[in-house]
């Protein structure tokens, strides 16, 4: 029994005494444990702010927790864009924007011309009747600055002289339509309409003279393959002030003070026979002097203008 009682006495022992860990494990273990706890809180943290300029609802911040996000749309939109014309991410996160149709409503913006860019696009109508070289020798000094520009030209003339389309888009600048003999398309037949966009210069962008395109004159173009194209600001300078056509620096002051709405994403309208030619340096100057671009010259183009415009 004395051996059993000894056996029995060591297992008491072993059983009441707990070894104690040291000192120095029992710190270590405490500071992971600790940095452990703070990870997790960090990870789980949400850190969208909660000024104007997040992108999504915190239900942190106060007075957030039911609102909307801001870059839901008000409503549903058929042409894959927003309310505001412009694409949507798909449902999904990572997923490739929807893709769109440019004729769809609210998306194309016809005074624009699909201009997207913030930059400002220059144009300039018509024929220069009493020099048709003019057109390429304002798009050499363009192209020279870096310019790209859209010439809407009469098709009439332009047929008369194929080589200066040719030449333009070699400069690097658009040609469009401008019809066939520039009438006013809103006072043509059907028939009379098809004809002054079908013989116009052949592309996909069409300036109706005047400005004029109501339904019926947009979805005949359409048809024939042309987005219309109007303008933002309209220089005047095919006016005459006690008959004289408007100076250079009355066409230049009309750009210079339209409005901030006018000129972002703007296009400006001239005419090719006119004195806004002359006024292209100075309108460019105080473009860039008030912080906005002008369409840059990439090279060479086809007949096809892309949408949104590569400017």
């Amino acid at each position: 029994m004395s051996g059993n009682r000894d056996v029995f006495r060591r297992g008491r022992g072993r059983h009441r005494r707990r070894r104690r860990a040291p000192l120095k494990t029992v710190l270590t273990v405490s500071v992971l444990m600790a940095c452990s706890a703070f990870m997790a809180n960090a990870v789980n943290d949400d850190t969208t702010e909660c000024g104007p300029l997040g992108n999504a609802v915190n239900p942190n911040c106060p007075g957030q927790a039911a609102a909307k996000r801001v870059d839901t749309p008000a409503k549903a939109d058929n042409g894959g864009g927003g309310t505001d014309g412009m694409p949507r991410d798909g449902d999904g996160a990572g997923a490739a924007p929807r893709p769109r149709t440019p004729e769809a409503e609210g998306v194309y913006d016809r005074e624009r011309c699909g201009n997207t860019s913030g930059r400002v696009l220059l144009t300039l109508d018509d024929w220069p009747y009493n020099d048709p070289q003019r057109s390429v020798r304002i798009g050499a000094q363009l192209q020279a600055q870096g310019v790209r520009a859209a010439f809407f030209l009469i098709g009439k003339f332009a047929a008369q002289y194929p080589q200066i389309t040719a030449t333009l888009r070699q400069q690097g600048h658009w040609v469009g339509n401008h019809s066939y003999t520039h009438r006013k398309l809103t006072a043509l037949d059907d028939d009379v309409l098809t004809d002054e966009i079908r013989l116009g210069v052949p592309g996909n962008m069409l300036r109706p003279p005047y400005g004029a395109a109501d339904e019926r004159e947009r979805e005949t173009a359409a048809e024939l393959g042309y987005r219309v194209c109007n303008w933002t600001i309209d220089t005047h300078d095919w006016e005459k002030v006690d008959g004289q056509s408007r100076s250079v620096e009355d066409i230049r002051a009309s750009v210079r003070n339209a409005t901030q709405e006018e000129k972002h994403n703007g296009v400006v309208l001239g005419h090719l026979f006119s004195n806004f030619p002359e006024a292209l340096p100075g309108i460019i100057s105080d473009l860039q002097s008030q912080g906005y671009g002008v369409c840059r010259n990439n090279g060479p183009v086809t007949d096809q203008v892309s949408y949104p415009l590569d400017c």
